[in-house]
């Protein structure tokens, strides 16, 4: 039986079939990886390293320069061939560390088990977190050392795992529940000491019942911990939507989930934690997702952050004729691109979706009928049709006012419009203008 859902939401094909049943392969190690200084939320690292070094698998290359932000790790070793650019998934360029790859896998000294892990104390725990560069890997790629750090008036009475994996095609977080069940239980344990939370709860949408048997076996011996079943809607997995669902509370207007006792965080995550804490092992490698009818041989691989695009898809087979799309993440939230050239697999690089007409239709955009669905399917009961016509005259105040900031980019409006707005794409426009009027008006 599923559990309760929230409000809202669309119900957009599953398109998982092509990969859910398949076990993660690792992918081939790339001769040059282009690891970028910027895989996360917040401020830019700075190179460590200069041409010529000589670099060990899992040294520290990039130094975090904010609180917002996390530290990257070479993930082969061999030599700094270049310090230069290379493209992003939000199509910018960003600055990136060129690495000729030795193929001796040499790891850096830093990189050792500790025995001793759960004798670690909160603080000695979150600093690990911090210096092995985790982040959320749902997407989003939060800092997770931040989450952690709840104001000290703010008591942490749940950690949540999304664990639901509710964006189309998608199927790393399942695969990684199915073959490493057991350090995801770790790693959630691991974040209830680290924000002394006294519950731990896995949410996980019912199209995958394989993995909630699963889970609900390696949590058997946690009397804390629970695993629930949960609707199949997208989305399902976003962060305060998760929260109404397990918990029942609301995270207000401009909050945090910790304003309500709560911390959230992604299966992988909890995965990647579990291995820097007991194992030293940085956040180098990632599953990915690469599928779609545009791909000749979809598959879960575990890929090494730095690996060029472009050699993924060639181990997948290669690409089909007439791709229309492709997009790292998933096809509601995650971010076309004019082509793999010069663009590596990042920490927060869940999916590679390789896309053709059958799949992509492009549809002319027309105006308003002020039907309303795109606010009957607002999972935060946002109004996206004034959002949009605000944006369209260039209004951002108007917008601001109906509440833009609040919208999660989830996708649902623009999906279900039936004047094919693109919602979605215009209330980030908004978001961004609005958070730099913010900035600007702070700066006086």
């Amino acid at each position: 039986m599923s559990f309760k859902t929230f409000k809202g939401g669309v119900h957009p094909g599953h398109h998982k079939s092509a990969t859910e049943k398949m076990p993660v392969v690792p992918a081939k190690a790339p001769a040059v990886a282009i690891i970028p200084m910027s895989q996360h939320i917040g401020a830019p690292c700075e190179p460590l390293v200069a041409v010529g070094d000589l670099v060990k698998k899992g040294q520290k290359i990039g130094a975090s320069k904010g609180f917002v932000s996390v530290p990257v790790h070479a993930s082969v070793s061999g030599k700094v061939a270049k310090i230069g650019t290379c493209n992003s998934a939000l199509g910018r360029a960003v600055d990136a560390v060129f690495i000729e790859n030795d193929f001796q896998d040499t790891w850096h000294e830093d990189v050792k088990p500790n025995p001793n892990w759960e004798q670690l104390t909160v603080d000695e725990l979150k600093k690990v977190i911090l210096e092995k560069g985790i982040v959320g890997m749902g997407g989003a790629t939060f800092p997770t050392h931040v989450k952690l750090a709840p104001p000290p008036d703010q008591k942490i009475e749940f950690v949540l795992v999304n664990a639901a994996e509710c964006e189309p095609y998608l199927t790393a977080d399942h695969r990684a529940m199915l073959e490493q069940a057991e350090d995801l239980i770790v790693g959630l344990k691991l974040v209830m000491k680290a924000v002394n939370a006294p519950k731990g709860l896995i949410g996980i949408e019912d199209n995958k019942p394989d993995a909630v048997e699963v889970m609900k076996k390696a949590a058997a011996g946690e009397a804390n911990i629970e695993v629930y079943a949960l609707e199949t809607k997208y989305p399902q997995g976003a962060e305060k939507q998760l929260i109404n669902v397990l918990t029942g509370r609301e995270v207000p207007s401009g909050g945090l989930p910790a304003a309500v006792g709560c911390v959230v965080q992604n299966a992988s995550t909890c995965i990647a934690i579990s291995d820097a804490v007991r194992k030293g092992v940085p956040l180098i490698e990632r599953i990915v997702t690469i599928t779609g009818s545009g791909i000749h041989e979809p598959k879960n691989m575990r890929v090494l952050v730095g690996t060029p695009v472009e050699e993924v898809i060639e181990q997948c087979g290669g690409l089909t004729e007439n791709i229309r799309k492709l997009i790292l993440g998933g096809p509601m939230m995650g971010f076309a691109q004019p082509g793999p050239e010069n663009l590596p697999v990042i920490k927060g690089t869940s999916g590679i979706l390789c896309l053709t007409d059958l799949e992509v239709q492009i549809d002319e955009i027309h105006p308003c009928i002020k039907c309303a669905k795109c606010v009957d399917v607002c999972p935060v009961s946002i109004m996206p049709l004034f959002i949009g016509s605000s944006v369209e005259q260039g209004m951002y105040d108007k917008a601001e006012s109906y509440d833009a900031m609040d919208c999660i980019e989830c996708g649902s409006c623009a999906y279900i419009c039936p004047a094919k707005r693109p919602l979605t794409q215009w209330i980030r426009m908004a978001k961004g203008e609005i958070a730099a009027k913010r900035r600007a008006a702070a700066a006086k």
